[in-house]
């Protein structure tokens, strides 16, 4: 690379990362490139992405690095790649599947023939000494065309600018044909998305707009969008596959692309804004008159800085500089969704493809992850920002009102279906019983209940509630679903009996222990039935591949169990039963075909990298051995994440992984989403201090802590010392201090 551009691109940059240093600055310890790489083994990975997004953004402005992208990353940029293919506006962080990708824009400092423009072979290389980012901002240096990028966002707007060499010609392509592929043998390279239609027009010389209707992960997303030039439009060309349609200012089809010039005689600088919406063209044009207007692109940086800078400050740790970047990344990365999906005036589009009006002033969210994100994710937004839990909450009860059930995978505003149980349950139940305020608790009980008697795909009921488990011959993934749906319903005995609703909890709770109908107590595991109660031939407890486990085997769902720890324990005849078995859970390394590619961050059998496992290293709590949970608790904090760009151990799935180690770093985890409950485990810092909601902290102290302090010698709340290890959310939310002495 010139040694001027890299004067250029360093020049540039200063003056922002000067500001960004003061002592109380937290999105100076954010990196957003932690979870975009592998390791050389292919052990870590979280599929983020390290573009320019708000919280809850309906923008995420990222690079693809994927000429194709496919299931990983899903979020379309791998730190170990040197090409980015265009940089678009919508992303997912951490998933296992993979969506969005919209709206790709790439600079070229070259002139594009229509024959160019058909092919879109549109890569440039780039390298990450010349690649920065930070939250509300992007920037890396393309070599092939020299052009400096550096991106941020509003909440609906995305915010480009581009430095060309001086009077270099100046290009800008717009692709409405980017999106996801599938690699797997199945799919074999074939497009996982299919554009219905798409649109591109010409409004005036600074301004397009246009759509694209996609069938993908989403069974039906509509992305519109509005982009205006700070310099005028001197010459486009418009392509529908390899079909030129001349001096035309609209192109419709399936497969569009624009060139769009600009005379470098007006400036080596070119800004674009880009609005979109999940409605139409005028609900873009408003995101962008509402949030947008200013051509400075500096003020978009500071607000985006700022905005995150209140959103980390709701937690103060006192740690290294390594520890803070792990921390207040994993924040960064949990408060990314769930996503904006209504425009400024309100309007969204429900799961009925109708569009809907929110009240003045309120917004509606999607990409709900539940499967992954109940365990940990939303818990920490009850706790921290419990007001933001209530939208979410009101949003998925919407979503019941016209699906007929609570949301299992929600992205775009449409279930996905991706996974199984409901688990909008526990984030219902936690939040009700966390007793937060904005909720309508008749209203989500009721949806509570009725996503828990409506047979669907992979619920049921009927069969449910004749068997007292799901039969592996009328139920496929019939362990799995019987252990998360007791969960569930675990949740909804809880809130029946918080409302005095004596029969919903009687039948709920009976329900809830149903799990233990596919214990074998031969085996000592979990194992598939038929409908005449028969265990299954051929079960194998270490094997990825039987049918019915979903992403696991038969020893990490073997845990699942956290609304009725001592209920497993005495399945195997008590403590020291259970605690022989537990310790072979993490010492076993044996394995039985292959694993399971969510599966990851090992110890034994226990897989860190993948959601089923997160709670199990808090079971020694409950069978009297607290000690060997915070050894576990402080292995996985060390061995599995890490400030570098392959920090994670498995997919961050929408700030999962993140939330387990901030709730397992601040020293107590929602071992039992979905109770407003949590169990102690081990602090990481001397001290870290939440700001809560209601005006009042609540500080977590620990003095005597050090690298080789971590187990637990007293426990005390307000000077009281802690029963049973338990904290509950009403006690945090009274402020004041809990104080760890370490041996």
């Amino acid at each position: 690379m010139n040694k001027h551009k890299t004067f250029l691109a360093a020049l540039l940059l200063l003056p922002l990362f000067l500001s960004a240093q003061s002592a109380n600055d937290y999105t100076q310890f954010v990196n957003p490139f932690i979870g975009t790489q592998t390791d050389e083994t292919g052990a870590l990975s979280g599929s983020t992405f390290p573009g320019a997004t708000m919280p809850q953004g309906m923008v995420q402005l990222s690079p693809e690095t994927e000429q194709m992208v496919t299931w990983d990353p899903c979020s379309g940029y791998d730190y170990n790649k040197d090409v980015i293919y265009g940089f678009t506006h919508t992303h997912l962080s951490g998933t296992g599947c993979t969506d969005l990708i919209d709206v790709s824009l790439m600079p070229l400092s070259r002139t594009v023939t229509p024959e160019q423009l058909a092919a879109a072979d549109f890569g440039q290389h780039y390298s990450h000494d010349a690649e920065s980012a930070r939250p509300g901002y992007y920037q890396v240096l393309l070599q092939e065309s020299g052009v400096n990028t550096e991106f941020s966002a509003t909440t609906r707007t995305g915010i480009h600018r581009y430095t060309f060499p001086y009077g270099q010609p100046q290009t800008i392509i717009l692709d409405l044909d980017r999106g996801t592929y599938r690699g797997d043998a199945y799919y074999s390279g074939r497009r996982y998305y299919d554009i219905i239609q798409a649109q591109i027009r010409l409004v005036d010389g600074h301004t397009i707009e246009g759509y694209r209707v996609v069938c993908g992960w989403a069974k039906l997303r509509k992305i519109y969008f509005r982009a205006e030039f700070s310099k005028p439009i001197v010459n486009h060309v418009l392509m529908n596959g390899n079909l030129n349609v001349g001096n035309s200012d609209v192109v419709n089809g399936r497969t569009l692309r624009a060139a769009l010039s600009f005379d470098p005689k007006d400036g080596n600088e070119l800004m674009v804004k880009v609005a979109i919406s999940p409605v139409d063209n005028e609900g873009a044009r408003k995101n962008m008159l509402a949030e947008a207007q200013s051509w400075d692109f500096d003020h978009y940086v500071k607000a985006a800085h700022d905005s995150w800078q209140k959103e980390l400050s709701r937690i103060d740790i006192e740690g290294t500089d390594e520890q803070k970047t792990i921390f207040y990344t994993g924040l960064y990365h949990v408060l990314m969704q769930p996503n904006t999906m209504s425009d400024v005036d309100g309007r969204y589009m429900d799961t009925n493809f109708e569009i809907k009006q929110m009240p003045k002033g309120q917004t509606y969210h999607s990409t709900f992850s539940l499967w992954d994100t109940f365990r940990a994710a939303h818990p920490l937004y009850t706790l921290i920002a419990p007001d933001v839990a209530a939208q979410f909450v009101r949003d998925m009860v919407l979503h019941h009102k016209t699906y007929g059930y609570l949301p299992i995978w929600d992205l775009w505003g449409q279930d996905n279906y991706c996974m199984i149980g409901n688990h909008a349950i526990p984030v219902l139940a936690d939040a009700i019983l966390a007793e937060i305020p904005g909720i309508n608790v008749e209203e989500a009980y009721k949806a509570m209940v009725e996503s828990s008697t409506r047979s669907h795909f992979n619920s049921p009921f009927e069969v449910w509630e004749k068997y007292g488990y799901m039969p592996q011959t009328l139920q496929n993934e019939s362990v799995s679903i019987t252990m998360e749906q007791a969960f569930d319903d675990a949740c909804v005995a809880l809130v029946a009996k918080k409302l005095g609703k004596t029969a919903d909890y009687e039948r709920f709770y009976r329900r809830s222990m149903f799990y233990k109908n596919l214990f074998d107590p031969e085996t000592g595991f979990f194992r598939p039935k038929d409908e005449n109660g028969n265990w299954l031939d051929g079960f194998d407890p270490l094997s990825y591949e039987q049918p019915c486990f979903v992403e696991g085997n038969a020893w990490q769902y073997m845990w699942f169990v956290p609304q009725d720890p001592q209920g497993l324990i005495d399945l195997f005849g008590g403590t020291k039963g259970f605690l022989k078995k537990l310790d072979e859970n993490f010492s076993l390394t044996a394995t039985s075909g292959e694993v399971n590619g969510n599966a990851s961050g090992f110890i034994g059998q226990y897989a860190h990298g993948n959601e089923p496992s997160h709670h199990t290293v808090y079971l020694y709590n409950f069978a009297g051995k607290p000690e060997r949970t915070q050894e576990l608790v402080e292995q996985v904090r060390s061995e599995f994440y890490r400030a570098t760009p392959c920090g994670y151990a498995g997919n961050d799935d929408c700030g999962q992984m993140s939330a387990w180690y901030i709730f397992s770093a601040l020293g107590f985890y929602p071992f039992h989403a979905g109770s407003a409950e949590y169990v102690i485990g081990t602090p990481l810092f001397t001290k870290a201090t939440l700001h809560l909601e209601n005006g009042k902290d609540f500080v977590i102290s620990a003095p005597n802590k050090t690298a080789k302090r971590i187990h637990v010698k007293s426990v005390k709340l307000n000077g009281q010392p802690i029963k049973d290890y338990t904290l509950t959310h009403q006690q945090i939310m009274a402020g004041g201090k809990l104080e760890f002495i370490l041996k």
